[in-house]
């Protein structure tokens, strides 16, 4: 049996469900996930390998306007992605209006041959409200294939799947096939955690928080059972951010942790002693030099 490829791009503006999509798809929870904008940062691989077939998957950043030199990085992360893309999914809310962005987006994909549009939250929509929705859209370009979806119910991705596949073309593997992601663990780890900030702060202050892992231990408790230590760093931007993150007698912070063990312990399968410290890095969202210590650029 010769084996396939298929890579495929997921785009569409902040908040529309991208990371979410590329979770189910992949079945591993590898995009942080959160209700605030711009929460996907990089480009973000996951894969799925089926018998002969690889699907590689890149999530990108929201397309947004960029404020700062971060925001420069993630967009050039979207253009990058819309040069390469093979196979490209359109990703919008059918909820929300048509936006300057998918007009964007629409037209830089117009010269491609295999892009779809994913209309997501279809759970929120009348079928009379989404049939309007979808000839609004239709009007950007000529897409492939229309597909209504609801991430948070699971419904229509196996059309999707069934889609990307039939787009599938002899080629190698370019992953193990018991892998699901080109990330490192300690950037897995690190965006467990700043999923958890994002979730928990209010906001302002997520958008000028990063997180890293500084030390990373394998170890064995007293009584032999094996435990994973995790010493990791929240920097922000200004102290007074640095209040917040900590909380009243370090309440938030705890929340933090708790909630971040959890999802570690869970997805590494092994249970976890998780130390976060607070620091704070004036303004580092407009220097180069930080942006790529954070792995950013």
């Amino acid at each position: 049996m010769e084996s396939k490829n298929v890579f495929v791009t997921i785009v569409g503006r902040p908040n529309v469900g991208k990371s979410s999509l590329l979770n189910s798809l992949v079945g591993e929870k590898i995009a942080a996930v959160s209700a605030k904008p711009q929460t996907t940062r990089t480009r973000i691989t996951g894969v799925l390998t089926k018998d002969e077939i690889q699907y590689v998957f890149i999530d990108t950043p929201g397309k947004h306007r960029a404020k700062n030199k971060l925001g420069e990085h993630m967009m050039k992360t979207v253009s990058d992605a819309e040069d390469d893309a093979e196979v490209a999914l359109l990703v919008c809310d059918c909820g929300k209006k048509l936006s300057d962005a998918e007009r964007e987006l629409a037209a830089a994909f117009k010269s491609r041959t295999h892009v779809s549009l994913v209309l997501n939250k279809t759970d929120l929509l009348t079928k009379e409200a989404l049939a309007e929705r979808i000839l609004e859209y239709s009007e950007l370009m000529d897409f492939e294939e229309v597909i209504p979806i609801s991430v948070l119910k699971g419904e229509g991705l196996d059309i999707i799947m069934d889609y990307i596949t039939s787009k599938a073309q002899e080629g190698p593997h370019y992953f193990p096939d018991d892998s699901f992601t080109d990330q490192p663990e300690k950037v897995l780890m690190a965006e467990m955690i700043r999923e958890k900030a994002l979730n928990c702060l209010n906001e302002e202050v997520p958008h000028g928080i990063a997180v890293t892992i500084e030390s990373l231990e394998e170890r064995d408790t007293a009584s032999g059972e094996p435990i994973l230590d995790i010493a990791a760093t929240i920097y922000c931007e200004r102290d007074s951010h640095k209040g917040i993150v900590i909380g009243k007698r370090g309440a938030m912070l705890r929340k933090i942790g708790s909630e971040a063990r959890a999802d570690l312990e869970q997805f590494f399968e092994i249970k976890v002693n998780l130390d976060i410290w607070v620091k704070v890095k004036e303004g580092w969202r407009n220097k180069e030099a930080l942006i790529k210590n954070f792995g950013l650029s």
